[in-house]
């Protein structure tokens, strides 16, 4: 089974073409691949399939280091939009500069970046609109939206807001990103019953009105180096609030990523990197 080694910021992905008809890998395959140290090693597993709507060129799926499934994944859809990019053009069809995905949330129209010829080009996607409501995200025990939410857990008081980019998010605000437990608070909000389908966590230190720096404790994975996701949440939360402009630059471990959202009913958009680190071959 070939596969491709991508990242984008830092968010490491294990691409897989399975539009020949080859069966998925399922979640034990999805933990070999993953494995750092006996795998290949990736934060998650995308698997770019036939298209399921008019607009698009191909669809993908997400599965988790753990083997557990997602719905949405900023990062791996630039990443497939490149490894869709490189593919295309291998084979005499270049996709242009504009294209649509499919994800298991839905479809995306993809902007390329044109590139200096030495990173390579970056793409921009369209992420849709930000949910809100607590339960389409989904929140329990919440019936109104509300900037913030206060949640005590044990000894803990938590304090943050939530909103769904095709997955669930919780996002805290905080004074230094860099002192943040985000280990502990991350795994103690999404083993809450409060979100019945667990939650991406970020942890976001407001710099300017232009600039956040950012952590995510992603569901299914741990922290990783990128949340593109976990980047449009952020941003959405603070920009509802009126705490950052609605163009802003997230500083991730990894990398930077860049989130536009002109109005409350616009789609947001989030650009960034993709890229290619090597090819390979496992044998199933």
């Amino acid at each position: 089974m070939r596969f491709s080694k991508m990242h984008g910021a830092g968010n490491d992905f294990v691409v897989l073409d399975l539009r020949d008809g080859m069966a998925p890998p399922d979640a034990y395959e999805c933990r070999r691949l993953a494995d750092r140290h006996n795998g290949v090693g990736c934060d998650q597993i995308l698997t770019i399939e036939s298209p399921r709507s008019g607009e698009s060129v191909a669809s993908y799926r997400v599965w988790n280091s753990d083997g557990s499934t997602s719905q949405q994944c900023g990062n791996g859809a630039r990443c497939i939009a490149a490894w869709l990019a490189r593919d295309a053009a291998r084979h005499g069809h270049p996709l242009g500069d504009s294209f649509g995905v499919d994800s298991p949330s839905g479809t995306h129209a993809v902007e390329r970046l044109r590139g200096d010829g030495r990173a390579g080009d970056g793409f921009r996607i369209a992420m849709g609109v930000p949910e809100f409501t607590p339960s389409r995200i989904p929140m329990h025990g919440v019936d109104t939206a509300a900037p913030e939410y206060v949640l005590q857990i044990h000894d803990t008081v938590l304090a943050f807001g939530a909103v769904s980019m095709g997955n669930p998010h919780a996002v805290i605000e905080v004074d230094d990103v860099d002192a943040a437990p985000v280990a502990q608070i991350g795994a103690l909000l999404q083993a809450n019953g409060m979100f019945p389908e667990s939650v991406n966590v970020g942890f976001a230190q407001v710099l300017s009105r232009d600039r956040v720096r950012l952590r995510v404790f992603e569901r299914g994975v741990g922290e990783t180096l990128a949340c593109g996701s976990g980047a449009c949440a952020a941003a959405a939360v603070l920009m509802r609030r009126g705490r950052v402009d609605r163009a802003v630059t997230l500083a991730l471990p990894g990398g930077e990523l860049e989130v536009a959202w002109p109005d409350d009913d616009a789609t947001l958009t989030m650009a960034g990197p993709a890229a290619f680190v090597f090819e390979g071959e496992w044998e199933r």
